[in-house]
């Protein structure tokens, strides 16, 4: 559950029992109307489906998580565990401290979704709860309106110990591992105790409830590694406005140079835009130029933009359904390559084009990282760079291109910018491309400034690309193919978002 706030009693002024009877007075009643059902309900409800029949006669429990302390008494925005957000549809909508339970029954499961609704105006929560009061927060839906929302029966938190300790002795239970959360944890594991105290040996006992968590884990990762056609358009939808914030930031570049910091103006204009068109940014905006992108997340953001430079720009919008886009683009600041950037880059892009390709139904899903590296040792070789054939690098035995590209092509995208990352290593890693399947395809290169194996031109250049793919039944569609890709491509759309920026 949420964190603990300190208390702070300096601050805290009592309420006069003539202010209480007064705040309690004159409010026009709540709308009775309730909401629509989110579009996401019916596919959250297959999910809920696929994932009862895979433990029959088990009690399942997905956390939504709490509120973090950020400092002292404020916290940071509240986003929802995304196997709570994938089982129930509710995105942003999600309420902290939420729980979903789905109680065995003969033909499957019950869905309960557990929250905090809103008090009563006559309540202390409504003006002095600084968490949940409407006063201070915003009115928080009933349990009729959310019920309304996701398509899911509600009920208060304030019931979920009791209703979780019915039928404990003989019905096992699991749960998403989540340490942090230590409200729900800690009733789980009274209950679980409650549970198993015929057995006697807690160690045992506490490994089997850890096999038992791990398995649910599994099982509702690999759930997510094939996208119905709801999460589909979702992504399609945040590279769409991905793209739109990057031609943001470019028409934003001669500003950053002109202030100085420029990686955090870059960062502060995707920002914006993500937060106006989505939930957030889906994960921390790499802004790197020069020699700051040889760092794989450079995150601090803190340095100028030179127009001789060249800025890694990796970053993603997360719409309100918390699906999220993952494309970098690598740009030149002064909105031409130069030569060595331009051999950097273009070796990259073939490196890319490979891995696409690579990428179609029956393929194994490391196959699109096998065809880009094989184009990277090749170049790397020509360059002079690899001190052993391109055939050696890429034995098993070998590896040495790994000193300019150590990460990998590809990772499954959804909900987590690293989706699917409980899945295991035969369905993952090992396992067979199939239509429906979202992932990156970004391979680079990085030729850090003190590689002293590089020549002088080619040190502190940093050259990712990035592109979010689906598995279709012929091949693939590229989801973030509104941005341009090819050097002159590039080149060309940053002159015309300039010149219209001067028209």
């Amino acid at each position: 559950m949420s964190e603990s706030q300190p208390v702070l009693p300096n601050r805290q002024v009592p309420f006069s029992d003539a202010f209480k009877e007064f705040i309690a007075q004159g409010w026009a009643p709540y709308p009775t109307d309730l909401p629509a059902e989110l579009p996401a309900a019916k596919y959250a409800a297959e999910r809920r489906r696929l994932i009862s029949s895979a433990f029959p006669g088990d009690r399942l429990v997905i956390p939504a998580g709490g509120l973090k302390v950020r400092s002292n008494d404020t916290d940071y925005r509240f986003r929802a565990h995304s196997e709570f957000a994938h089982l129930t549809g509710l995105g942003s909508s999600a309420e902290p401290d939420s729980v979903l339970v789905l109680d065995p029954t003969d033909s499957g499961h019950d869905a309960t979704l557990y929250f905090k609704p809103r008090a009563p105006r006559d309540s202390p929560e409504f003006y002095s709860d600084t968490r949940y009061g409407e006063m201070w927060v915003g009115r928080r839906p009933s349990l009729d309106e959310l019920a309304s929302l996701c398509g899911i029966r509600c009920a208060s938190v304030d019931d979920l110990a009791d209703d979780l300790r019915k039928n404990a002795d003989s019905t096992r239970l699991r749960t998403v591992p989540a340490p942090s959360e230590r409200g729900v944890a800690d009733l789980l594991e009274e209950i679980r105790g409650l549970a198993s105290t015929a057995d006697g040996d807690n160690d045992a006992t506490r490994k089997e409830q850890e096999r038992l968590d791990r398995e649910l884990a599994i099982a509702l990762s690999e759930l997510r590694l094939i996208k119905d056609d709801f999460e589909i358009a979702e992504l399609r939808a945040a590279c769409d406005q991905t793209a739109l914030a990057f031609a943001a930031v470019v028409g934003a570049l001669p500003e950053g140079v002109r202030r100085g910091r420029g990686e955090r103006w870059v960062e502060g204009v995707f920002g914006l835009h993500a937060r106006h068109v989505g939930n957030a940014i889906g994960y921390d905006t790499i802004a790197a130029s020069g020699e700051h992108a040889c760092t794989l997340h450079w995150i601090r953001n803190d340095g100028d933009l030179s127009e001789d430079d060249l800025l890694l720009l990796d970053a993603g919008i997360e719409l309100d359904t918390l699906y999220t886009a993952d494309v970098t683009r690598t740009l030149p600041v002064g909105g031409r390559f130069s030569d060595d950037q331009r051999m950097v880059y273009d070796a990259v892009l073939e490196a890319q084009q490979a891995g696409i390709e690579a990428a179609r139904p029956g393929a194994k899903f490391s196959d699109p990282h096998k065809a880009a590296v094989a184009v990277l040792a090749r170049h790397l070789h020509a360059w002079g760079l690899l001190p052993v054939t391109p055939e050696e690098s890429l034995a098993p035995d070998g590896g040495l291109h790994r000193r300019w590209m150590v990460h990998g092509t590809s990772h499954h995208l959804g909900i987590d910018v690293h989706d699917c990352a409980q899945a295991r290593v035969e369905n993952y890693r090992e396992g067979t491309l199939k239509p429906g399947m979202v992932f990156t395809v970004e391979p680079g290169l990085y030729f850090k400034p003190d590689d002293e194996l590089v020549p002088a031109a080619l040190r502190g250049i940093g050259v990712r690309i990035e592109d979010d793919i689906v598995i279709t039944a012929t091949g693939n569609e590229i989801l973030s193919a509104a941005l341009p890709r090819s050097s002159a491509d590039v080149e060309a759309w940053i002159a015309s978002l300039w010149s219209a920026a001067t028209s």
